[in-house]
This record gives C-alpha cells, sequence and structure tokens, in this order.
C-alpha cells in the first residue's frame, strides 16, 4: 500500500484532478494551473504521489527559464 506523501510545501497547494484513463488504463492526475503538468498511477495516492514530484519539476524548469510561476489558487477557476 503507498502512503501519501505527508507535509505542506508549496507545491502540494495547487489544484490536482485526478480521473480513471481507460486508455491508459491507470489514473491520470492534472495540474490545471500549470501548463501540461500531469502525471500518472495504477491507484489514485499513486497518481497524486507522482504529482507532487512533477510539479516540483515543473516549478523548477519554469524558475531555471526565467518563467513565471503562477499562484497557488486552490480551486477550480471553471466549474
Amino acid at each position: 500500500m503507498l502512503k501519501l506523501l505527508s507535509g505542506t510545501s508549496d507545491n502540494q497547494k495547487f489544484e490536482i484532478i485526478i480521473y480513471w484513463s481507460a486508455e491508459d488504463d491507470r489514473f491520470i492526475a492534472e495540474v490545471p494551473e500549470l501548463a501540461g503538468c500531469m502525471a500518472d498511477g495504477m491507484t489514485q495516492v499513486e497518481a497524486l504521489n507522482n504529482t507532487h514530484v512533477v510539479i516540483q519539476e515543473w516549478i523548477d524548469t519554469a524558475v531555471s527559464l526565467g518563467r513565471e510561476v503562477p499562484t497557488q489558487k486552490g480551486k477550480l477557476m471553471y466549474a
């Protein structure tokens, strides 16, 4: 069984949408506020944990390229 990553780092404040993909046969986790930022996993928890890693990589890349990192809104802008 996988454990959810603990802590409250800033990268855990972004909204994450998790859904099942029949095409990929796994859960997909997307971060709408960070263009193209997504991860997958065989379980929802695995997808969520993988997403936190990808969020940090997305932020690190944006900073190294001198790009702006969006402010976390933590909720859907459009429902």
